[in-house]
């Protein structure tokens, strides 16, 4: 899907909600006004993936197909591991049953042993450093990656040049790349952080700049302000950024992927 109708009370927020169904920022976009809107009547725009923008979303779908594919397959998997579980251990009779001519005057009791299938832990599928590695390769990507390990997680930083596209509009792309990296690397004991051209650091320091900008609104208009959707990592951003603010409060509500954060006065609390 390369276009979208926006509908909003003004052009911008029009265009804003256009955006947000795409997925695009404002400069990969082609804007046409179909309804500048009115005292009664709401703006209306049709927003198109420009052309030279279009082998970048062409490759963002791309991974995002490969992740729900990789994802649904791991699924499938588990349910038929799940089932395996279930089924009971065949086992030999450890005595062949007499008949009633044989039939002794003491009956016993042939003992069988069954054995509980162990719940192994499954083997990762493959390298994560590699794996990303030969991602960036098929995208074209000359980067440095940079693997550090410690107790609980492993750390791959990629650094490298034009790397906008591999991390997308608001991370999606970067966090379908570590969700991906995830699940084609199997259950492993530590934890894997991933980091694309600084994108963790620049997107706390926009979530906390937000956080601060919208307690400052919220202390003035004495209403709460309800922020768009996001991600577990970036609630707790929010949530962080305004826990010692004496003016507001957070909340999260909602279920995912719609999960969103509320900042309201600390008053209504």
């Amino acid at each position: 899907m390369f276009s979208a109708e926006g509908i909003g009370k003004t052009i911008e927020k029009a265009i804003e909600n256009a955006l947000l169904e795409l997925k695009a920022t404002r400069e990969d976009v082609d804007i046409k006004i179909l309804n500048e809107g009115g005292l009664f009547k709401k703006a209306k725009v049709l927003v198109t993936i420009s052309e030279d923008a279009r082998d970048k979303y062409e490759k963002r779908k791309k991974f995002v197909e490969d992740e729900k594919q990789v994802e649904e397959k791991k699924i499938d998997e588990q349910k038929v591991e799940e089932k395996k579980a279930e089924k009971p251990a065949k086992t030999k009779e450890a005595e062949k049953q007499p008949t009633k001519a044989e039939k002794p005057e003491h009956k016993e009791i042939a003992s069988v042993v069954t054995t509980e299938p162990q719940n192994q832990k499954p083997e990762k599928v493959v390298d994560p450093y590699q794996f990303l590695k030969g991602l960036f390769e098929v995208a074209g990507k000359t980067v440095e990656i940079e693997s550090l390990e410690d107790e609980k997680y492993i750390h791959l930083t990629v650094t490298g040049d034009d790397l906008g596209d591999m991390i997308g509009h608001r991370g999606d792309c970067f966090y379908a790349i570590s969700r991906l990296l995830s699940a084609v690397s199997g259950k492993q004991d530590k934890k894997i952080l991933l980091d694309i051209g600084g994108f963790k650091e620049r997107r706390a320091e926009s979530l906390t700049e937000l956080a601060k900008r919208t307690a400052n609104k919220v202390a003035k208009s004495g209403r709460y302000i309800k922020l768009s959707p996001m991600n577990a990592g970036d609630r707790r951003i929010i949530h962080t950024a305004l826990q010692d603010d004496q003016r507001v409060t957070t909340l999260s509500k909602g279920t995912e992927p719609h999960r969103y954060v509320i900042v309201f006065p600390k008053d209504d609390e």
